[in-house]
């Protein structure tokens, strides 16, 4: 008698401890990727994405998690190349993620995103070729605003706030700084301004001083630069230690504060247009994430595209708390459908080739310290 109740209750254990190992294996956990450069030139902006990316997920997880389901986070470095991010992408994919927060180059972009579509993951990132819509994916959403309107802001900029008489245009070969340049020049050229030359450099190389040289016997007003902070930040100084008195206008990708750290004092006065500053951002919600975001790394992101990267992070979150599941044509039609995203970096909407809509941009400069100062549009008071 005593063996039958023995056994009896090691069979309820075994039936117990199966059940509580098929109730954990029936609620596995929402895979979220992140693919940007952890290493190379563009290290700090892919860190300070990933770290982002963590602390939403670990903050959502202390409240119980997604729909019931815990959020895991997976990350793939692609160094900021096309060759690497097709290969975090498909390692991306073979994990099971649902959706996927990167790359920050429009270059490693392009290389993930068939393979994204294809799998029918959802990707958000900072890419903002044309290119990136060309192929008409569902999947694809950008966290930053397309060329088109930074171009047609920096126009108006360049000749109708500065009256710049001859502008010159300096782009590396990327996709981005590319399409970011022809967009300018035609928006500068539509509004009768005067390109008076249109140079490219290689971003690997250090030294820019034969091409600006060439371009100071051209006495431009303006030296707009399209590329990315590595390389402004040392355009930027070879101006002054040529004597230039152009002014420094760069587009979004210089806004990072390793720009003011490679131009040195010659940082003070260059100019810069991108969507606000994270410390300019005016919304609550955006002053609470970047509070967290201090407390929890002891340090201010790296530059507003730590935020956008966010955002895009909290839509798809939303997207899965609203739709109450990961089903992947839910979530881009959740996405695509959005009448209007409560942002950290303000509200927005995709349409329906996945641009972001509704961002307005602002020209700063750079201070002696590193830091940025709005001119352009002037901040209203109080």
């Amino acid at each position: 008698m005593l063996n039958s109740k023995l056994m009896i209750g090691v069979i309820s254990g075994m039936v117990l401890l199966t059940f509580g190992r098929n109730a954990n294996a029936a609620v596995p956990s929402i895979k979220i990727g992140v693919q940007v450069p952890i290493t190379g030139a563009y290290a700090d902006e892919g860190q300070g994405i990933e770290k982002a990316v963590k602390l939403l997920a670990e903050e959502q997880n202390a409240k119980g998690g997604l729909i019931g389901r815990k959020i895991e986070v997976k990350v793939c470095d692609d160094e900021g190349k096309a060759s690497q991010a097709a290969i975090c992408a498909r390692q991306l994919v073979d994990d099971g993620v649902v959706a996927v927060i990167g790359s920050y180059t429009s270059g490693a972009a392009l290389a993930a995103e068939p393979i994204y579509a294809r799998a029918k993951v959802i990707q958000t990132s900072d890419g903002t070729s044309n290119k990136l819509i060309e192929k008409g994916y569902n999947t694809w959403f950008g966290n930053a605003p397309p060329n088109s309107a930074e171009a047609k802001f920096t126009a108006h900029y360049l000749v109708d706030v500065r009256h710049f008489k001859h502008i010159a245009v300096m782009t590396d070969h990327s996709s981005y700084a590319t399409g970011l340049a022809a967009a300018v020049i035609k928006n500068v050229e539509a509004d009768h301004g005067d390109i008076v030359d249109k140079s490219y450099i290689n971003a690997s190389a250090q030294n820019f001083t034969p091409i600006l040289t060439k371009l100071k016997s051209m006495h431009p007003d303006v030296i707009y630069f399209s590329g990315y902070y590595s390389e402004g930040g040392l355009i930027r100084a070879q101006m002054v230690q040529l004597g230039m008195k152009a002014t420094f206008v760069g587009g979004d990708a210089n806004e990072n504060v390793a720009f003011a750290k490679i131009a040195g004092s010659a940082a003070k006065g260059a100019i810069i247009i991108n969507v606000p500053a994270p410390q300019d951002l005016p919304y609550p919600a955006a002053k609470r994430f970047l509070a967290s975001y201090k407390a929890k790394y002891r340090e201010l992101p790296p530059s507003i595209y730590t935020l956008t990267n966010a955002d895009g992070m909290r839509a798809v979150m939303q997207a899965i708390e609203k739709t109450h599941g990961v089903k992947p044509t839910k979530i881009e039609n959740y996405l695509h459908h959005m009448k209007e995203f409560d942002g950290l970096t303000g509200d927005f909407t995709w349409n329906r080739r996945g641009e972001r809509i509704g961002t307005a941009f602002t020209a700063f400069e750079v201070q002696g310290n590193g830091s940025y100062r709005i001119v352009y549009p002037k901040p209203k008071a109080g």
